[in-house]
């Protein structure tokens, strides 16, 4: 029984993990990477879809990604979705792609940037939490309908307790290295 409910647990966990990690790497740093552009949808025949399904995307020197769109239609159409994205980014195109300039930060930008990935990992965090709270109901409720025994519930606490630790703990150094990659000046 217990072993369920801490299986279901473990799992949830490193959802939100992964969530976390996934929204950390949408967070710009100044450096290109081709993850930057992978939230960015974009209208293509009817339908809104993600930048990697109708173009390749590649980095082209440190400060500069390359978007080569499959259909050449589209250009204008993936341009305009990359400048009105969340980023702050300046598309320009060349020939049968579209060069995506990643300015410098300012010092004031970094501020911002650390305080969005603090955010981002507090709520990370959260989300564990609240998988750590539902589990123990869980498990109360085992308790309650007498499927398991009170000595069972101390040590399925316990063990969700410990998964909750190594999960923050986990979050915590994904945030720390973003942080420490926000305020590295390139």
């Amino acid at each position: 029984m217990t072993n369920n409910v801490y299986q279901e647990t473990e799992t949830k966990m490193q959802k939100a993990i992964d969530s976390l990690e996934h929204e950390v790497r949408k967070i710009r740093t100044g450096r290109a990477h081709p993850n930057l552009l992978d939230h960015i949808m974009v209208e293509s025949y009817g339908s809104k879809m993600p930048l990697p399904q109708v173009a390749s995307i590649s980095v082209e020197g440190a400060r500069s990604i390359l978007v080569s769109p499959w259909d050449k239609s589209q250009l204008s159409v993936i341009e305009k979705a990359i400048r009105q994205s969340d980023l702050g980014l300046n598309p320009a195109t060349h020939g049968p792609s579209i060069r995506v300039p990643l300015p410098s930060l300012t010092e004031e930008r970094r501020k911002d940037l650390v305080k969005v990935a603090k955010e981002v990992g507090e709520s990370g965090k959260i989300s564990i939490r609240n998988v750590r709270r539902a589990a123990l109901q869980e498990i109360k409720a085992l308790l309650k309908d007498k499927e398991i025994s009170e000595d069972e519930e101390r040590t399925a606490e316990e063990k969700i307790n410990q998964l909750t630790e190594k999960f923050v703990a986990r979050a915590t150094d994904i945030l720390a290295d973003k942080i420490k990659d926000l305020q590295e000046v390139k």
